[in-house]
C-alpha cells in the first residue's frame, strides 16, 4: 500500500485526535471545577416550571380522554392534540432532530421557521382523516406508503431498488448479529439523509431538481447506512473469528487509504458465503458515493470516514479485561467517532457549507454516545464491551482516577447549553428534555430498584444535584418525543413482522405436505385400462413441484380464520387444485403456448401426447365438480351456492384463456392485458378466498373486500411472472425463460417496458394493500402472500 496515503491518513487521524482531546481537557476540568452542577442546577430549576403541574385536571377528564398507551402510536398523538400537547411535542421533536441529525442552531430565525413547517406538516399526517384506522400496519412503516411517497416526489425506480436490496439485506444478516437493530439504524440513516436533502430544497425547487436529488439521497443513504450492520456491527459481533476480522479489517483499510475497494482474495473462515455477499455490496455502495461527489470533496470523504473507522478500531480493540486504559483513551476515540459518523453525512452529500455546523456537531456527538452507552450499559457489560461505562462499573473501586461517565454526561450537557448553544432558551428546553426523558425511559425498562442502585454508583458524587435531577424523572411530565416513540415502533414492527414470515413459511411447507399426501388419485381395482391411464396421467401432473398457493390460500382462510374444520374442508382443497392443474396442462397444449417443461417437468402433452393431456385435464375438472359435491359437513344450500360460483369462475377463466390465445402477436393496450390477467390468473386467487368464505357464510362486504386483494394480488402475480420470464433463472423457475417473447405474446414487460412493468406491480401491491386495510381483521398470512408475489424468484 502507498506509504504517503498512509502517513496522509494518519495526520488526519492525529489533529481529529488532538481537537477530541483539547475537547476532553475543557470537559474534564469543567467536571473537576463543579460548574456544571451549578450551572445546571438552575437551569433545572428554570426547566421544572414548564413541566412539574402541582394540580393535574387530567383525572377530572373523560375515561376517553386519559392518556394512552404511547405505543398505540395514532391514539396518543390524538390524546396529545386534544389535551393541547401536540404542537409542543412536535416542536420539541422535531427541533432535536434539527440540532442532533442536521447540526442547526436553534437560535436561527430561519431553522425555526422551518421547524414549524415541518412539525405542521406531520401533525397534519398524524391528524388526517381516518389516519389510525386497523392496517396491516401504520403507515409510516408501511411498504405502500412508501412507494405512495415515492410516486409522489417520482422517484419510484429508486425505491423499488431500495425495497430489493433492504430485502436483501434482511436475508443476509448473521445471527449472531441483533438483526431488528441493524435494520432499524440502517433504516434511520436513510431517512436522515433524506431528511438533508428535503431540508436544502423549498417550494421554489423545481419538480425535475427534487425528484433527481431525492432519488440520490434514497441511494446515497443506503449506501452510507450500509456500513453500519456491515462494518460495525459485523466487526463488532462474533459472527467472524478473529482472523477473519482482521482480514476484512485490512480490506475496509485499504478502501479508504486508496479510494478503490480490493478484490476479496483469499478467504479462510467459515463465512465466506457471507462475506462474499456483504463484499459485493459494500463495494457497489462505495463506488456509488465516490462517483456522486464533487473532485473535490472526495478527499474530504475519504479522509473523514478514516477518522470514523480508525476511531471505530481503537475502540473495538479495547478488552474489559485490561485494567490500565487512562480516561484519555476511553473518551478520545468516542469524541471522534460520534462527530466524525455525522459529518461523513454531509461528505457524502457534497453538501454546501454551513457556518458553524462543524463545531457544533463535534461538541453534540459524545451527548448523543454517552446517552446512549448508558441506555446500553448492561447489554455492552454482558458482551465485554468496553464503554465509559462498564469500565467505570467493573475498576471503580480500583481506579480512583477514572472519570464517572454519567457526571461527564452532565458536563457535556451544561458545555452545550451555555457554551455552544450561547445559554439559548429553547436549546436549554429540548436538551434537557431530552436528558430527563432517557432517564425516565431507563427507570421504566430497568425497574425502579436496579435504576436506583444505578444511580447510587453513578449519582452519589453530587447528591444535592442529583435528588433534583430524580424529582424531574419522578415528576416531570411533557418530555417525550416522537423519533423514540417511532424508533420502539419500528423495532417491534420488525420483530412482529420477522416472526409472521416465519410463521408464513412454517404455514406454506405444512400445509403443502397435508395438500400433496391428499392430491394423489386412488386407483379402484379391476378398471379400465384407459381409466387407469388417464389417472396415471393425472397424478403425473399433480406430482409436479407445484407451489400450491391456492389451496394454501384457502385452508388459511377456512380453518385459521373463518374457524372451520380442516377435515371438513379437504375436497374443496382438492378441487382447487385439480382445477389449476387443468388449466396448466391446457395453457401447455401445442394449440396453446406449447410449453416443453411445467413445474420443473416435462409437460404432459410431452410424456403422452396432447389427446391424452386433452382428456386429462377433462378429467381433472370432473374430479374437482365431484370434490365439491362430496362437502358433506355444510347444509345444501350453501354447497349449491359454491357449485354454481366456481362453474361462473371457471366460465371466466375460459374466457380469459381465450382471450389470450386471440391476443396473441398482437399488441396490447395496458386495459386489455389487465382483463386478460384478472380472468387467467386473478380469478384463481379470488376462488380460493372467496370459496371458504362462502362456507363460513361471511358478509358480503368482507367479501367484497376479498375479491379487490385478489383482483389487484392477482395482477401484481402476472406482472411478476412477466418479469421472471424477462429476467429468470429456468432451473429456479421450472419452465423456460424468455417464452414470452418467443411466442410473441404481449406482457407487461412488452408494454411498459421492464421499469414501467415494475411500477405497475407496485401500484397493485399499494391497492391490494388497500384492499387488506379495508379488511374486518388483520390477516398476516396474505400480508406476506403479498409480499411473497412481489419478491419471488420463481
Amino acid at each position: 500500500m502507498n506509504n504517503v496515503l498512509i502517513d496522509q491518513a494518519e495526520a488526519g487521524y492525529q489533529l481529529a485526535e488532538q481537537k477530541a482531546a483539547q475537547y476532553f481537557t475543557s470537559l474534564h476540568e469543567q467536571l473537576m471545577n463543579n460548574t456544571y452542577a451549578t450551572a445546571l442546577t438552575q437551569d433545572i430549576q428554570l426547566w421544572q416550571k414548564k413541566h412539574i403541574h402541582r394540580y393535574s385536571w387530567l383525572p377530572l377528564v373523560s375515561r376517553s380522554k386519559r392518556k394512552p398507551d404511547s405505543r398505540d402510536v395514532y391514539r396518543y398523538i390524538h390524546w396529545l392534540n386534544v389535551t393541547g400537547k401536540l404542537d409542543d411535542y412536535l416542536d420539541r421533536s422535531i427541533s432535536y432532530i434539527y440540532m442532533r441529525d442536521l447540526g442547526k442552531a436553534l437560535d436561527s430565525s430561519e431553522t425555526q421557521a422551518r421547524i414549524q413547517r415541518v412539525a405542521q406538516d406531520t401533525k397534519k399526517y398524524f391528524m388526517r382523516p381516518n389516519a389510525g384506522k386497523r392496517k396491516e400496519q401504520p403507515d409510516y412503516i408501511s411498504v405502500a406508503s412508501l412507494y405512495r411517497w415515492a410516486q409522489k416526489e417520482n422517484v419510484e425506480t429508486a425505491v423499488i431498488w431500495l425495497i430489493q436490496k433492504l430485502k436483501n439485506v434482511a436475508s443476509n444478516i448473521p445471527k449472531e448479529l441483533d438483526a431488528e437493530q441493524a435494520q432499524r439504524k440502517l433504516i434511520k440513516i436513510i431517512l436522515g439523509v433524506v431528511l438533508h436533502v428535503n431540508d436544502e430544497m423549498d417550494e421554489m425547487t423545481p419538480i425535475a431538481e427534487r425528484s433527481q436529488r431525492f432519488d440520490a439521497a434514497i441511494r446515497l443513504g443506503y449506501s452510507y447506512g450500509l456500513t453500519y450492520p456491515f462494518i460495525d456491527d459485523l466487526l463488532d459481533s462474533q459472527a467472524l473469528t478473529a482472523q477473519e476480522k482482521e482480514q476484512y479489517s485490512q480490506m475496509i483499510r485499504q478502501a479508504l487509504l486508496t479510494g478503490i475497494v480490493p478484490d476479496i482474495g483469499q478467504w479462510n473462515g467459515a463465512n465466506q458465503e457471507v462475506i462474499q455477499y456483504v463484499h459485493s455490496e459494500l463495494r457497489e455502495a462505495f463506488e456509488y458515493i465516490k462517483n456522486y461527489q464533487r473532485p473535490e470533496m472526495q478527499r474530504t470523504f475519504f479522509e473523514q470516514s478514516y477518522v470514523f473507522f480508525q476511531s471505530q478500531e481503537l475502540d473495538r480493540a479495547k478488552k474489559l479485561s485490561n485494567a490500565n486504559y487512562t480516561n484519555e483513551e476511553l473518551y478520545v476515540p468516542i469524541i471522534i467517532k460520534s462527530s466524525s459518523s455525522r459529518l461523513i453525512v454531509r461528505s457524502v452529500l457534497s453538501a454546501s457549507e454551513d457556518e458553524g455546523f462543524d463545531l457544533r456537531t463535534f461538541y453534540y456527538g459524545i451527548y448523543n454516545q454517552l446517552a446512549d452507552d448508558f441506555a446500553d450499559m448492561f447489554d455492552d457489560m454482558e458482551e465485554g464491551a468496553v464503554t465509559p461505562y462498564t469500565y467505570y462499573l467493573k475498576y471503580r473501586d480500583l481506579r480512583p482516577d477514572l472519570i464517572n461517565p454519567y457526571e461527564l454526561y452532565w458536563t457535556v450537557i451544561s458545555h452545550l447549553i451555555h457554551s455552544v448553544y450561547h445559554s439559548d432558551e429553547k436549546t436549554r428546553e429540548v436538551i434537557l428534555d431530552r436528558a430527563i426523558n432517557g432517564l425516565k425511559r431507563s427507570k421504566e425498562r430497568l425497574g425502579r430498584e436496579k435504576y436506583n442502585e444505578i444511580m447510587n454508583i453513578f449519582a452519589s458524587g453530587q447528591p444535592e444535584f442529583n435528588q433534583l435531577v430524580q424529582q424531574m424523572v419522578r415528576k416531570a411530565d411533557d418530555v417525550d418525543f416522537l423519533d423514540k416513540l417511532l424508533r420502539d415502533q419500528v423495532i417491534v414492527h420488525l420483530q412482529n413482522d420477522k416472526q409472521e414470515k416465519e410463521e408464513f413459511l412454517h404455514t406454506i411447507r405444512t400445509v403443502r405436505e397435508q395438500i400433496n399426501i391428499e392430491l394423489q388419485i386412488s386407483k379402484p381395482t379391476e378398471i379400465p385400462e384407459m381409466k387407469e391411464t388417464l389417472i396415471d396421467a393425472a397424478n403425473y401432473s399433480l406430482q409436479g413441484d407445484g407451489k400450491r398457493l391456492r389451496p394454501i390460500l384457502t385452508w388459511v382462510m377456512g380453518v385459521r380464520e373463518y374457524g372451520l374444520t380442516e377435515a371438513s374442508i379437504v375436497p374443496l382443497l382438492r378441487s382447487l387444485e385439480y382445477m389449476h392443474t387443468a388449466s396448466l396442462i391446457f395453457d401447455d397444449l401445442p394449440t396453446q403456448d406449447n410449453a416443453s417443461t411445467r413445474r420443473g417437468r416435462s409437460t404432459l402433452h410431452q410424456v403422452h401426447n396432447s389427446a391424452t393431456a386433452e382428456l386429462t385435464g377433462l378429467f381433472l375438472i370432473q374430479k374437482a365438480i365431484g370434490e365439491q359435491s362430496s362437502l358433506g359437513q355444510f347444509d345444501a344450500a350453501t354447497v349449491l351456492t359454491l357449485i354454481r360460483y366456481s362453474a361462473e369462475k371457471a366460465e371466466d377463466m375460459c374466457m380469459g384463456q381465450a382471450m389470450d390465445l386471440n391476443s396473441k402477436g398482437k399488441a396490447l393496450t395496458l386495459e386489455q392485458l389487465n382483463m386478460i390477467c384478472f380472468y387467467k390468473t386473478g380469478i384463481a386467487f379470488e376462488a380460493a378466498l372467496v370459496m371458504p368464505a362462502i362456507l363460513a357464510q361471511v358478509k358480503e362486504s368482507e367479501i367484497a373486500s376479498l375479491k379487490k386483494f385478489a383482483y389487484h394480488a392477482g395482477i401484481a402475480f402476472q406482472i411478476k411472472d412477466d418479469l421472471l420470464d424477462l429476467e429468470g433463472d429456468h432451473l429456479v423457475l421450472g419452465k423456460p425463460a424468455g417464452q414470452d417473447a418467443r411466442n410473441n405474446n404481449s406482457t407487461f414487460v412488452s408494454i411498459l417496458g421492464e421499469d414501467g412493468a415494475k411500477k405497475e406491480m407496485w401500484e397493485h401491491y399499494c391497492l391490494a394493500t388497500d384492499a387488506l386495510n379495508d379488511m374486518p381483521k388483520h390477516v398476516p398470512f396474505l400480508k406476506h402472500l403479498l409480499d411473497y408475489i412481489v419478491g419471488r424468484e420463481r
